[in-house]
C-alpha cells in the first residue's frame, strides 16, 4: 500500500491504472469503512481510499477541531483491507487558496440534513469534485448511512457529466442494531446503551407501512415523541422518496425513513430504506 500526500504525486501513481475505485472518506475508520474497501476491491483493479477532514462541509459552530483523527490505525485498517493508494493530503494541498469556487449542490440537499448543517452539502459537492478530478476513478463507493449525501453525490455525477459509476453501499451496524459511525466514540457509556432508540423508532416506522399504514405524518410525531421523552433533542424524523427527497406518497415503493438527533453532545443520523 502506498501513502501519497500531494496531488502532483496522486496523479503520477495513478495514470497508467486501468480501471479505478475511490474510496472517500474523513478517517476514524471502522467496519463500515472497511466495507466499502472490500466493495471497491472485487470491482476495479486499484483501490484508492482518501483521508481529509474536509474544513467546509461543517457547519458553523460544527466539531471540526474535534472530530476524531487516527491516522495511524486507519492505514493500519486500509492496509489490512487490501487498499493499493492511501491518498492523505494537508488541507494547503486541496485547498492552496481561499476556496471562492463552489459546487452548488443540487434542490434535494435543501431539506433535512441541509436545513439543520447550513453549508454542509456545499463542502461535500466541492471536496467530492475535488477527489473525482485528482483520482479521476472510474468508479466511487458511498454508504447508504448518509443517505441523503448518497443522493446528492448520485446528483453530482450525473448532471457535471464524470462518467463515475457510484456504488452504495449497506449500512454497517453494531450487533444492536446502531449504524457504525466515527462520531459514536463520543458517546458515553450511558450514551452508547440509549443510542440504540434511533433506529428502533426508525425500525417501528418502517414497520408499520410495510403493515399498510399510510400515516406517515402520525408515525414521524410518535418517533419523534418517544425520543424527546427519552431526553434526545430531535433535529427530525421524516418519510421520503428515496431518489427525490420530496414528501413521501402513500402510492410509492421507493420509501426511505431518515432520523437525525443528539443525545447528549453528539447527533447522530440513521435510515432505513421502506419497501411496503
Amino acid at each position: 500500500m502506498q501513502v501519497i500526500r500531494t496531488l502532483t504525486e496522486l496523479r503520477r501513481r495513478l495514470q497508467d491504472e486501468a480501471s479505478i475505485a475511490l474510496v472517500p472518506t474523513m478517517g476514524n475508520l471502522h467496519a463500515g469503512h472497511v466495507s466499502l474497501v472490500e466493495l471497491a476491491r472485487v470491482r476495479a483493479s486499484c483501490v484508492v481510499a482518501t483521508i481529509f477532514v474536509n474544513r467546509l462541509q461543517f457547519e458553523p459552530g460544527g466539531d471540526f477541531e474535534r472530530y476524531p483523527r487516527s491516522l495511524e490505525n486507519d492505514l493500519a485498517m486500509l492496509e489490512k483491507a487490501g487498499t493499493h493508494v492511501v491518498f492523505v493530503p494537508e488541507e494547503a494541498e486541496m485547498y492552496p487558496a481561499p476556496q471562492e469556487v463552489m459546487v452548488m449542490p443540487p434542490k434535494i440537499a435543501t431539506s433535512l440534513e441541509g436545513e439543520h448543517r447550513l453549508g454542509h452539502f456545499q463542502g461535500v459537492t466541492t471536496v467530492v469534485t475535488k477527489l473525482f478530478n485528482a483520482v479521476r476513478p472510474h468508479i466511487a463507493v458511498f454508504g447508504k448511512k448518509d443517505y441523503q449525501q448518497l443522493q446528492v453525490i448520485l446528483a453530482l455525477e450525473k448532471q457535471l457529466n464524470f462518467g463515475i459509476r457510484i456504488i452504495p453501499a449497506e449500512t454497517v451496524r453494531e450487533a444492536d442494531g446502531l449504524a457504525m459511525s466515527s462520531r459514536n466514540g463520543y458517546l458515553s457509556a450511558k450514551e452508547r446503551v440509549e443510542a440504540v432508540r434511533l433506529n428502533r423508532n426508525l425500525t417501528r416506522v418502517k414497520e408499520a407501512i410495510q403493515a399498510g399504514s399510510v400515516d406517515f405524518a402520525a408515525l414521524e410525531r410518535a418517533a419523534m415523541d418517544d425520543l424527546s421523552k427519552a431526553g434526545w433533542r430531535v433535529d427530525y424524523v421524516a418519510v421520503r422518496e428515496r431518489s427525490t427527497f420530496g414528501l413521501a406518497s402513500p402510492a410509492s415503493n421507493e420509501l426511505v425513513v431518515l432520523g437525525a438527533a443528539w443525545i447528549g453532545k453528539t447527533r447522530l443520523i440513521d435510515n432505513l430504506e421502506i419497501f411496503p
